[in-house]
């Protein structure tokens, strides 16, 4: 696939992939996600590397999913096709998520839905001292999904995983940390540099064992994930209809 949002640096036996839409703070459309869902997959079988850092914008790691892009979507006809389509996401974090390399998402100044989601998925987070997380699918009718719910319980347990999903606060970066959602806090713009430091140190260890253990380790925490969140997008294609949903994704993109 031609890359267009999604450069890809390699040093060593480290890789740094970098997303940038340069449009509505990096958010995500279409093209997007097939771009890092493929780039995820293209290290499935890569024996040389040994640890990947996923970086977005020096201005917004991910502000969510673009909805402006989504407008023409209902036109699909096809359910098959439209099933397809709303299932992207999913299949872009499980891409990242069953990638045999320590994965670490280095993330600058805001992190929003799916920009949460896809971090969620790699191994470490790393975030910017002045940025936060936020969640607000529950305020525009639609659920947390690709995958991403039983991520975060993992996380932060039940009650937290309320909190910051039905609540939809944003999450300054101390916060963030004190819950378990972010492995490290450093300077603004210092994310990648700390982000590949890690990296580096992952990659010295033993490489076999060290995929061993990720694959076992995600083994156990995720055993009843695919159970909890298979039908995610399906909900959410179930809620865009509703009419105070609806309402409130139009005063959302109205006011964002």
């Amino acid at each position: 696939m031609q890359l267009e949002y999604v450069a890809i640096e390699t040093r060593g036996p480290i890789a740094v992939v970098r997303f940038d839409r340069k449009r509505n703070l990096n958010a995500f459309n279409e093209q997007l996600v097939l771009e890092l869902t493929a780039v995820a997959r293209s290290f499935h079988d890569d024996v040389e590397t040994r640890a990947v850092v996923l970086a977005g914008a020096p201005n917004a790691f991910s502000a969510g999913f673009d909805l402006k892009a989504t407008d023409g979507w209902p036109s699909e006809t096809d359910d098959l096709k439209r099933r397809h389509r709303a299932y992207g996401g999913v299949r872009l974090c499980k891409a990242w998520e069953e990638m045999p390399q320590i994965t670490i998402a280095a993330m600058e100044r805001l992190a929003v839905g799916a920009g949460v989601a896809i971090a969620l998925a790699c191994d470490w987070r790393v975030l910017g001292r002045g940025a936060y997380l936020y969640v607000p699918e529950v305020k525009i009718g639609l659920n947390l999904q690709w995958g991403a719910l039983p991520r975060l319980i993992s996380l932060v347990g039940p009650a937290r995983a309320k909190r910051i999903t039905i609540l939809c606060e944003k999450m300054p970066a101390a916060q963030a940390m004190d819950w378990g959602i972010v492995d490290e806090v450093v300077d603004d713009g210092a994310t990648i540099a700390k982000a590949t430091e890690m990296a580096e140190i992952a990659a010295s260890m033993p490489a076999a064992t060290v995929r061993m253990v990720k694959q076992a380790v995600n083994a156990t925490a995720g055993a009843l994930h695919a159970a909890t969140a298979y039908a995610d997008a399906d909900q959410s294609q179930l809620t865009v209809g509703y009419a105070a949903a609806a309402a409130a994704r139009k005063g959302f993109r109205e006011t964002s």
